[in-house]
This record gives structure tokens, C-alpha cells and sequence, in this order.
């Protein structure tokens, strides 16, 4: 079978992947290079932990909020801020991982706006979610909701994708029973945060939205409720 020589080695990704990943990998990289040193001189050794405290999600901070009835800006920018946070550099590469590989699977079929979107309102939901849900003083951090959107929004390009097969719609929802499963397995048996609140509801995020604007979604429902 003939191979053009010229083709890149690797199939290449959507620009609104490096669009999403590139910010998260900065400020990231920013941390390490302050935690060895190398910038930032001996405060910088802090700035991790003075940027979990500024910008990070907090359930508290929430409850306060609705509590009484103000909504300060520098506490609103909490609820995207906290996806450039990460505790650890394993913690942004499972991030990175999933945002590339799901990334790249819905940004070849949604556009460049549709993905963002998705991958945002995921962030904000999961953060509102975890808010809600939990009594929880430890804060949220990680763009691990907006990843779950996008899996979200790749699990219902299968689901439309069976369903015009004739296939049942539901083996769609496989991969994050998966994953859901394994985290709790490893709540259970091996402790861990209260997250997947926000993971659960960044997918529903994702999923729900990707009725609206994916390519012909909002036809789509609309055909739906006519037929009706």
C-alpha cells in the first residue's frame, strides 16, 4: 500500500486542542520552573500555593457567595481559573493526555468555537456541581470537568453514530461507566477527593450541550420537537 513520504509521522491535532492545552502547559511549566528555582528566586518556591489559595475553586467561598447575596469578580474568575491549577506534574499529564485524545476525536467533527463551548461549559458546571453537592473544604483544581465535557461530547457523537446505525445507543456510554467505575474503585478502597462530582457533571455538561452545537444539533432537536 503506498505511504506518502511527506505525511507527518503523527496525524495532526485540531488547532483548538493546542488552543486549550498550550495555556494549562504554561502555567504548569511556570510551577515547576518556580519549584526548582530556576525563576522567581526563593519566593517562587510559593507561588503554587499562593495561586491554589487566589484562584483555585472553592466550596466555601461558593456557599458564602449565595449565602449572602454577593458575587465579587475575583471570586467569579474561581470558576475557570481553578482548570489551570494543578497539584502535581502527573496531575496535568493525565489532564493533557485526555484533552489531546479526546480533543483531537471531537474537534475533527464539532468547530473550533462548538469544542470550546463544550470544553468550558463542562469547567464551569462541574465547578457549580461540586459547589452545590459537597460541604467540602478542600478546594477544586484541575481541568479534568472540561476533559470529562469532552468525553461528553465524544460519547454522543457514538450515541448519533449507533443510533443511525441501528445499533443500541446505549453501548455509547460504555467508556465512562469505565471510568467512572475506576475512580470508584479507588475512592473505596484507596481514599481519595470528592472530584468526580464535578467530573460527572462536566460529561453531563458536555453530552447535554453537544445536542445544541454540534454540526446540525440545533436542527436536529428541533426536528425532534416538531415530530412531536
Amino acid at each position: 500500500m503506498y505511504q506518502d513520504p511527506n505525511a507527518p509521522p503523527l496525524n495532526p491535532l485540531p488547532p483548538v486542542v493546542w488552543f486549550l492545552t498550550l495555556p494549562i502547559i504554561a502555567v504548569e511549566a511556570m510551577f515547576q520552573l518556580a519549584d526548582r528555582g530556576i525563576i522567581g528566586g526563593p519566593g517562587g518556591i510559593g507561588w503554587r500555593l499562593e495561586a491554589l489559595q487566589d484562584f483555585a475553586f472553592s466550596g466555601r467561598i461558593f456557599d458564602w457567595m449565595l449565602a449572602n447575596g454577593v458575587f465579587p469578580p475575583e471570586h467569579m474568575l474561581r470558576f475557570v481559573s481553578y482548570a489551570f491549577l494543578h497539584v502535581s506534574f502527573t496531575h496535568i499529564l493525565f489532564v493533557v493526555v485526555f484533552i489531546l485524545a479526546l480533543g483531537k476525536m471531537v474537534g475533527e467533527i464539532f468547530s473550533f468555537a462548538a469544542v470550546l463551548a463544550v470544553f468550558w461549559t463542562g469547567i464551569v458546571a462541574g465547578a457549580v456541581a461540586y459547589g452545590l453537592v459537597l460541604d467540602d473544604n478542600v478546594p477544586l483544581v484541575g481541568a479534568f470537568p472540561g476533559a470529562y465535557a469532552l468525553i461528553g461530547a465524544y460519547t454522543f457523537i457514538l450515541w448519533v453514530a449507533l443510533g443511525n446505525m441501528g445499533e443500541n445507543k446505549m453501548s455509547a456510554f460504555t467508556f465512562i461507566a469505565f471510568l467512572m467505575g475506576i475512580q470508584l474503585f479507588f475512592n473505596i478502597f484507596f481514599g481519595g477527593a470528592n472530584d468526580w462530582i464535578a467530573d460527572i457533571a462536566g460529561f453531563a455538561a458536555g453530552f447535554l450541550l453537544s445536542f445544541v452545537v454540534s454540526p446540525g444539533g440545533w436542527n436536529r432537536v428541533m426536528g425532534k420537537l416538531r415530530q412531536r
